[in-house]
């Protein structure tokens, strides 16, 4: 498929003997250098499986897994838009955090959120996840979010640029950019992770693959989970491969490793609750009547096994 950029692929001289397997990535955000320390690490290899990682937008993604042109999406939340909106046969398979790894900053002067009234906020989508959770917080603290702030719709990546620009007074942002905004001198006003409690870093895959191949699917995700099991106790191979990863300064890469690495999760997976926190912002996404059912959108059994089995034979990064 044209719209695929390959990142890279883990060669070697018995890659004819491995499967190959691709996985979609969206951007090259912290919680994805799971998938690079899999690679590096020969994770993927000892599970007999060629990882190519490969950039790709989330629609795109969605149907590249209907296709086979991919094999897992790190575009989650889209494919349960996908899955919720048109039935589109794909579930949620890992969850690499049980935080939402986003943050609402404004520029100096505005001190909380109830400061945000009549302010402009730009957001990476009007009927994205986070805008409809930043909603959601307004609320919480006497705002109503439809009239007492205006929501901007900014072009991917360039929420922080309208704060700094003066096109907007404050903006959600990713975790690599929040350390710029706050190196600018803007303010934390809330980490969406603490303020809600829904998942992030989620892994898709169709149901096909799930019904046809659930050993290559418990494979990929033994190996990611051995990634997993890796960054919470190797903090300095981590942050190299963040700084590599995401092409930022190694100090930056350590700053956020130092205050995320508590939001992974241990075994891949989030509760039910969490769960259905998740489904009901998709239904709001959409305008749904009712939320999907939990089983029509996740099945973290193969995780779960996957963990089982690397816990039993004490396998230590």
């Amino acid at each position: 498929m044209r719209p695929l950029i390959f990142l890279g692929a883990l060669l070697c001289g018995e890659a004819y003997a491995l499967d190959t397997v691709r996985v979609g990535i969206p951007t090259k955000s912290f919680q994805h250098v799971i998938y690079l320390l899999a690679q590096e690490r020969q994770y993927m290899q000892q599970e007999g499986i060629n990882l190519e990682i490969v950039l790709i937008a989330p629609t795109t993604s969605i149907q590249a897994l209907l296709t086979g042109d991919l094999h897992f999406t790190l575009s989650g939340t889209s494919a349960l838009i996908a899955n919720h909106r048109a039935g589109v046969p794909v579930k949620v398979v890992l969850a690499a955090n049980h935080q939402v790894l986003q943050w609402l900053l404004a520029k100096p002067g505005i001190s909380d959120v109830k400061a945000l009234t009549n302010k402009r906020i730009a957001t990476p989508g009007l009927a994205s996840m986070s805008t409809l959770i930043v909603k959601q917080i307004l609320a919480k603290h006497g705002l109503n979010p439809n009239s007492d702030v205006q929501l901007l719709e900014s072009a991917a990546g360039t929420q922080l640029q309208s704060v700094l620009t003066g096109v907007a007074d404050a903006a959600i942002l990713g975790a690599e950019q929040r350390y710029f905004a706050l190196d600018s001198g803007l303010k934390d006003l809330a980490f969406l992770g603490r303020e809600v409690k829904n998942s992030w870093g989620t892994l898709a895959t169709s149901d096909r693959l799930i019904k046809e191949q659930p050993a290559l699917v418990r494979s990929s995700l033994r190996a990611t989970l051995k990634a997993l099991r890796f960054i919470r106790t190797n903090r300095e191979a981590t942050v190299s491969a963040m700084a590599k990863f995401s092409k930022v300064e190694r100090d930056l890469a350590g700053r956020v490793y130092d205050d995320l690495i508590s939001t992974f999760t241990t075994d891949g997976t989030v509760d039910e609750e969490t769960q259905r926190n998740d489904l009901a912002v998709i239904r709001q996404v959409i305008g749904a009547a009712e939320p999907m059912a939990i089983s029509r959108g996740y099945d973290f059994s193969l995780a779960r096994a996957a963990d089982r089995e690397l816990t039993q034979s004490g396998w230590r990064p």
